[in-house]
Parts: structure tokens; C-alpha cells; sequence
């Protein structure tokens, strides 16, 4: 059967509604998924005529209800927000709407009544001004689920990569990286995959130092330390992981389909060949939620100086769908 995917408007006064529209265009889609966004129709309503776009918004209280069929988009309207919200402005309505719709979709996927979420970006300013203090998404995601370890992975068509520490100096990150972290994302990385349908993923899991350290040559025995142990104790259980290796030419083999996923030590070490390989079709996923619940989301902001004036495209929307199918476990 087809997955079910939900789709949160994020914050209604940026660009969430317009390329949610613009993505839903897509016959494709519908031929590889059941979409059910959930958030505000008066908003999409207003919406429609912005685009051009001539598709049914098609409003219900229940997925039960929905008819997953090109040329309506079926929505769960939450009804938070006014008709004449204006775009473009930090607004507390829509950052506690954002919340309110993230949660709803959590609710209906601990339910297994949606199988992924794919989220349109949310205001971290217009979120707390409602009354949400989380940097972000992945916060909410985590506290809402009761997990603590999760991570992000970003994909783009030939690459897939997933971080033991993200958003963190370099020195800082290179001291918090151990062996129980190690083994705690390679085994992140095979499940997400499994879960998703992959026989035996492939991992491969990126050096710290220059070479990998070359036994010693560069660094103070970092991959022996940190890396190793976590790495050995995911192959005593069957798992297909492979490394430390040198991340120079590692992203190279992994993008001509040696291995399924990379796993970086550092923000800029599996970033920066995400953005090279397809900065327009990167998505950011976060995984290892409780549940197996699969969250992707487009790899830009609300851009409200360009939100209303259908100006947005909706390619990194399209591409986050399409990775919510693609990890969507298979029940």
C-alpha cells in the first residue's frame, strides 16, 4: 500500500502553504503516496489563486476521510488561524499554529494512522513568541516522542549521510564524540534503513583526522578511541559498517553507490559534499525517533520576504516527500 504522508504547513505566514500547493501539483506524487497535509485550509484557500493553481482543497476532520486523489488536497483542518493572516510577518498565532500541526501529526503517527511527516519550515522566532520554547522541529519532534537518541541524516539522490554531533564547535565536537555515541548512530543509521526496506544497509563510517589518522600519523589516536569500539560493537551484532575511512575520498565512493549511508563525526564533514552532490534536492531527516517515526523536512527557511508573491519553488519540498516515502516504514 502506499504510505501515508503527513505534511505540516509549518509557519502559515512564510512560503509553507504555496510550495505545499505547488508540490501537491505533482501526479507522481500521488502515484507513490497518500499526501494528507495538516494545518489551515482557509489558508490554503487563499493560497490557490496566488499560484495559479487549480486543485480542490478538500477539508476533514480524520484521515479516515481523506480521498487521496490527484486533484484534491486533502487536508486536516486544524482551524488556528484567520483568512487574512498577512505573509511575511512574525506572527505568535503561527508560531503556536506550527506547533500545534507538528503535534497533531505526531499524534496520528504514534496512531500508525500517517507513516512519515514532512515538514514545511516553521519561525523559530514567531514559535517562541506562541509560547514554544525549542530551537526548532527536531526539539519538538524529540520531546513530543520521548526520545533522546535521535540524529540528523541528509540526503540528496545519490548520498545519504547521518551526523554523530551537529551543531557544535569543532573542538567541542571532536570531545563529545565516544564510543557509545558511535554506536549508537551506525546502529540509527542500519535501522532507519531496514525499517525502510534495505537488505543488510551499507555503512560507512568517516575518519576524524586526515587520512583517517593513518595509523597514528595524524592526530592523538582519535579513530582508535572514539570510533573503533562503537564500530566493532555494531559489527558483533551483524551490522554492515565498515571504517573509520578516510572522508576524502569516502563521500566519492559512497555517492557512485558503494555504500548506503555515511556517517559523518562533524556539521561541515557530511554537510558540505550534501551541498556540493544537490543543494536544491537536500533534505533534512530526523531519525531515530521512538516509534520509528521517520520526519523529513525542506532544506531552507519560511523566506518571509518572498512568501505570498509566488516566487518559491517547491523542488526541496518534492524531494522531502519523496524521502518521507522512501523511509517510510514498511508495515
Amino acid at each position: 500500500m502506499k504510505p501515508i504522508i503527513g505534511i505540516t504547513m509549518g509557519d502559515a505566514a512564510g512560503i509553507g502553504p504555496e510550495i505545499i500547493v505547488k508540490a501537491l501539483a505533482s501526479k507522481e506524487l500521488y502515484e507513490n503516496c497518500r499526501p494528507l497535509v495538516i494545518g489551515d485550509s482557509k489558508i490554503l484557500q487563499k493560497v490557490l489563486p496566488i499560484v495559479q493553481s487549480e486543485l480542490t482543497v478538500h477539508s476533514i476532520n480524520d484521515p479516515a476521510e481523506a480521498k487521496y486523489e490527484y486533484g484534491f488536497i486533502d487536508i486536516i483542518d486544524l482551524n488556528l488561524l484567520p483568512a487574512d493572516l498577512p505573509f511575511g510577518e512574525v506572527s505568535a498565532a503561527a508560531g503556536d499554529a506550527a506547533y500545534q500541526y507538528l503535534a497533531k501529526a505526531i499524534e496520528y503517527a504514534k496512531d500508525h494512522q500517517i507513516d512519515s511527516i514532512c515538514t514545511a519550515p516553521l519561525n523559530k522566532e514567531a514559535l517562541h513568541l506562541g509560547g514554544h520554547i525549542y530551537p526548532g522541529h527536531t526539539e519538538i519532534l524529540a520531546d513530543l516522542t520521548d526520545t533522546e537518541d535521535f540524529s540528523m541524516m541528509l540526503t540528496t539522490p545519490n548520498l545519504r549521510v547521518i551526523h554523530l554531533t551537529t551543531h557544535m564547535g569543532l573542538i567541542e565536537a571532536i570531545e563529545s564524540i565516544n564510543p557509545e555515541r558511535t554506536y549508537t548512530v551506525v546502529k540509527l543509521a542500519h535501522d532507519t534503513l531496514a525499517n525502510a526496506g534495505f537488505e543488510q544497509p551499507r555503512i560507512a563510517v568517516c575518519g576524524i583526522n586526515p587520512h583517517a589518522g593513518e595509523n597514528g600519523l595524524f592526530g592523538n589516536g582519535e579513530e582508535e578511541e572514539k570510533l573503533i569500539p562503537g564500530i566493532e560493537k555494531a559489527k558483533s551484532e551483524g551490522i554492515n559498517v565498515t571504517g573509520p575511512l578516510p572522508a576524502d575520498t569516502l563521500f566519492f565512493r559512497a555517492g557512485r553507490g558503494d555504500f548506503d549511508i555515511v556517517v559523518a563525526c562533524y556539521h561541515d564533514q557530511g554537510h558540505a559534499p550534501i551541498k556540493v552532490m544537490g543543494i536544491e534536492d537536500g533534505v533534512n531527516i530526523t531519525v531515530g525517533l521512538k516509534g520509528g517515526i521517520i520526519r523529513t523536512s525542506v532544506d531552507h527557511g519560511t523566506a518571509f520576504d518572498i512568501a505570498g508573491k509566488n516566487i518559491a519553488g517547491e523542488k526541496s519540498m518534492i524531494a522531502a516527500i519523496n524521502s518521507a516515502i522512501e523511509l517510510a516504514p514498511k508495515r
